[in-house]
């Protein structure tokens, strides 16, 4: 089993920045591939950036490319996600999620474990 953690998620103004973190903790040696993922009201959870935990690749979504940051601390099993010049659409409960195999894995369907989520809301 493994248990994912987010944090850092709160309220910010259009243009401002948040980092946000995913503690992972049990065994995490086979779940090479870390993601986010967000969800906004009545929208369905898109994927939001992925790092592979051997190597660093990463891969973004067109929509925060540019904007956000994914990246990962193996030593503490923590991934963060710093998210600059953020906008109203960027609104939503993000969730860390955990997998094996290929990184480039874009839909929730494909990821075995998941955190609580963390609310962001960005006001205009």
């Amino acid at each position: 089993q493994v248990q994912l953690v987010e944090s850092g998620g709160g309220l910010v103004q259009a243009g401002g920045s948040l980092r946000l973190s995913c503690a992972a903790s049990g065994r995490t040696f086979n779940n090479d591939v870390m993601a986010w993922f967000r969800q906004a009201p009545g929208k369905e959870r898109e994927f939001v950036a992925v790092i592979r935990r051997t190597g660093g690749s990463t891969y973004y979504a067109d929509s925060v490319k540019g904007r956000f940051t994914i990246s990962r601390d193996n030593a503490k099993n923590t991934m963060y996600l710093q998210m600059n010049s953020l906008k109203p659409e960027d609104t939503a409960v993000y969730y860390c999620a955990t997998r094996g195999g290929s990184y480039r894995a874009t839909t929730p369907s494909e990821y075995n474990y998941w955190g609580q989520g963390t609310q962001v809301t960005v006001s205009s």
